[in-house]
């Protein structure tokens, strides 16, 4: 007579598939913010003077998956090497500490040695990723950014930074 089954409510399907990166894309990737073999030469001529940021940062999204807009936002004293962790601020005003691993340790030491040479535009003294005109990044030069290098990795997938981080998870 009674179907307590039928009180149950099923899992929301997903209409369409989670577009992320292989294992394999996410190397080729970061192999191409370091070595910049594929860019057009007007690329390469900022290339060299990004690349070390542009791996930090790509690397903290892809080891870390925050947001970009999380990204933007941190500090220097954000990054705390001693306990392997980033403090970010969410959405909402929330603050939490997200660990990262060995690798994108590695990227931001060598970012933030790079970083100390950087004099800054006043009001981004504490950014941690400066632009080229040496303030804050924004949220569209990141997307700017992983649009470019994505780009000549897969270049039939639309990759975001969101993208990288459905990737993360």
């Amino acid at each position: 007579k009674t179907n307590p089954a039928a009180l149950v409510r099923l899992p929301k399907l997903h209409d369409k598939e989670i577009i992320r990166l292989d294992i394999d894309e996410v190397a080729m990737l970061l192999d191409e913010v370091e070595q910049g073999e594929n860019l057009t030469d007007r690329q390469k001529a900022y290339h060299d003077r990004t690349k070390v940021r542009d791996l930090a940062l790509l690397t903290l999204l892809l080891g870390t998956g925050i947001r970009v807009s999380e990204c933007v936002g941190l500090d220097i004293h954000d990054v705390d090497f001693k306990n392997g962790g980033i403090h970010i601020h969410r959405k909402g005003g929330k603050e939490v500490t997200v660990y990262f691993g060995a690798e994108v340790e590695d990227a931001l030491n060598d970012y933030l040695a790079e970083r100390q040479q950087i004099d800054p535009e006043p009001g981004s003294e504490n950014a941690l990723f400066l632009s080229m005109q040496r303030k804050r990044m924004n949220v569209r030069s990141v997307e700017n950014l992983v649009k470019k290098y994505a780009k000549i990795v897969t270049p039939l997938k639309k990759i975001t930074p969101h993208k990288l981080r459905s990737t993360y998870g």
